[in-house]
């Protein structure tokens, strides 16, 4: 959700700036701007896409080696032109992009506007700046020091940047509860939400933490929290590789990342298990194994399709560990007054590892006294440093906004969890341990066959492109594949679907079902596949065209359904993991074809970093 990017250094600032913008797109956004300083602080926005913007500038002087840029997702005011970020104040001397909700905004403005300050937008972004002014005039501190007093009247989070005329050589950072990376060069820093814009020029980078001012010049960086304390960062090494930001011959990054799930489970399977030895390892929630031998409960906050995740993970851990699990969305959770002790141990998933519903959820379990693990595949983002200990899912940089190798690898990261739960608390047999584990190392096998239906999967979607509803139906763990193939489908192809537990379609859905609507049943081989069946029945009696994912080699269900899409045979643990593919093939396809911004769709965020 926005993106900034800052540079100053040696180079023109504009190409690493715009260049930036552009990796950041994936986060979603609906207008982006810059800032430049060549003898003059110049500021250039536009409502739209990086491209409008580029081609707004095309004939202007974008000379400068110090400068910034934002891409925007509304909060306060609508998209447009002059709500674009940067904001200047009113002397036009200081500017700023900026990423939050700053929640005290309107007192402040009504203070300020009393003082005389002009608005020229709706945003609670100007009102920032107008106040960093307004500190300076009355008090004459310098700017690092007014910004820093600034700061401690705000309410709500922010990540901003801030130029000046006055000190053209100057860069001044500052984060609270949104990401903010800085990289380091030779004679140069680049500043950005989050690393993909850096990754380019410099594996070396500092993860501001909340409260911090970073002051950067070209020779100088100097890191202070809001009290003035002078901070000693740490500088980290980036893991990633430029060509994982590329499509790599593919139409959208979303059918990329589909293709490249059996590589992202492997890597998150990769040092964990070992099947010949029947051992499950797992390194920081290790140093936690007394404390897991006695959890009383698991509670997993999450939002969106990791919440999706998080359901699997309730059913993998009750079933093999028999410790009762609560998924709650983390958004309802964090208002809830929920009852947590120091017994309970806490799981968030987040792709990002920058959700604010997450964070805040696991800020009040951490005041409680719940110990908190995180499942994340963001290195160094804010909910791991949170954290006491957790997964990274090691799936690589997922460009597309609808979720997909992020998924199936927060699903592995939880099975692995539960067969490890298993083994601490002895509800498995070693010899089922061995058998089960031996599967699961076999998974990203079984998901090189799986992907193999994306020919027949694009046939169907043709059928179905101009659907106005479908619904999407499970038991057991397939019930959350069927959440996550509706949310899906609904997501980057605008159709209205929904998702339910297959027995619940008699208590309501099924007054929905004539000739017209979709029904796609995970119709596998498994303990329920009998109840299934008769509910696949139930949709052909009253009309209702019949998607099914079916085991290979099915021949009842396939005798009902209209169309059916095959998997290989698995056990029901890991079914969740093949399943999810044709319903991912299904969403994009459907989406290609109905015209939609597959990898961008409409209000949507990468990474929702405020309520």
């Amino acid at each position: 959700m926005c993106g900034i990017v800052g540079y100053i250094g040696h180079r023109d600032a504009y190409p690493i700036v715009i260049k930036g913008l552009q990796r950041l797109e994936y986060r979603g956004y609906d207008s982006a701007g810059i800032a430049l300083y060549d003898k003059e602080l110049k500021v250039y926005k536009k409502a739209g896409k990086v491209a409008d913007l580029e081609n707004f500038v095309k004939d202007v002087n974008l000379a400068g080696t110090i400068g910034m840029g934002h891409t925007r997702w509304a909060t306060h005011g609508a998209p447009s032109d002059r709500n674009s970020h940067p904001h200047s104040s009113g002397d036009r001397k200081l500017t700023i992009i900026h990423n939050g909700i700053i929640e005290n905004y309107a007192v402040i403005k009504e203070t300020l506007i009393a003082k005389g300050h002009i608005f020229k937008s709706d945003t609670d972004t100007e009102v920032l700046i107008h106040l960093v002014q307004d500190i300076q005039a009355e008090t004459g501190l310098d700017l690092l020091e007014a910004v820093r007093i600034t700061l401690t009247k705000v309410i709500g989070a922010y990540a901003i940047v801030i130029m000046s005329a006055d000190q053209p050589d100057t860069l001044i950072a500052a984060r609270k509860g949104s990401p903010m990376v800085l990289g380091v060069g030779k004679g140069e820093y680049f500043i950005a939400s989050d690393a993909t814009p850096i990754v380019e020029y410099t594996k070396n980078v500092i993860y501001l933490n909340d409260n911090e001012i970073a002051y950067i010049k070209r020779d100088e960086l100097v890191i202070k929290n809001i009290d003035n304390v002078i901070q000693t960062p740490y500088v980290h090494e980036l893991d990633m590789k430029l060509e994982a930001l590329e499509k790599g011959g593919y139409d959208h990054f979303m059918l990329k990342e589909i293709y490249e799930q059996a590589r992202s489970i492997k890597d998150c399977l990769r040092g964990r298990i070992y099947p010949a030895l029947g051992k499950v390892q797992l390194g920081g929630i290790g140093e936690y194994a007394e404390k897991l031998k006695n959890v009383d409960r698991i509670i997993i906050v999450a939002c969106g399709t990791s919440w999706h995740a998080g359901l699997v993970g309730e059913y993998l851990i009750e079933e093999y560990a028999r410790i009762p699990v609560e998924v709650e969305y983390a958004s309802e959770f964090r208002y809830r007054n929920p009852i947590i002790s120091d017994k309970d141990i806490v799981i968030a998933i987040s792709q990002s590892g920058e959700t604010a519903d997450t964070m805040a959820a696991l800020e009040i379990a951490k005041e409680r006294g719940a110990t908190i693990f995180g499942i994340c595949n963001v290195v160094g983002a804010s909910i791991p440093r949170f954290t006491d200990a957790g997964l990274y899912t090691h799936a690589g940089p997922e460009i597309g906004v609808a979720s997909t190798k992020a998924f199936t690898g927060q699903v592995t990261a939880l099975t692995i969890i539960a067969f490890y739960l298993a083994q601490q608390r002895g509800t498995i047999t070693q010899s089922k341990l061995i058998a089960y584990l031996t599967e699961l190392e076999g998974i990203p096998t079984l998901v090189e066959e799986t992907l193999k239906c994306n020919d027949r999967v694009k046939e169907i979607a043709a059928r179905f492109k101009d659907a106005n509803n479908a619904l999407f139906l499970g038991r057991g763990s397939s019930f959350p594949v069927a959440l996550e193939g509706a949310l899906k489908l609904k997501e980057i192809s605008y159709i209205h679907a929904e998702g339910y537990p297959a027995a619940e379609m008699k208590h309501g859905p099924i007054a929905l079902i004539d000739e017209d609507l979709p029904v796609v049943f995970i119709a596998t081989k498994n303990a329920s596949y009998e109840k299934v069946v008769s509910n696949i029945q139930e949709v052909k009696a009253r009309g209702g065209k019949i998607i099914a994912i079916v085991t290979e080699g099915d021949t009842i269900v396939k005798s009902m359904a209209d169309y059916v899409i095959e998997i290989p045979q698995t056990d029901d643990a890991f079914v969740p993991l093949l399943a999810t593919i044709p319903l991912q093939f299904l969403s994009y396809h459907i989406a290609v074809m109905r015209g939609c911004n597959v990898d961008q769709p409409r209000n949507l965020a990468k990474s929702v970093t405020v309520e």
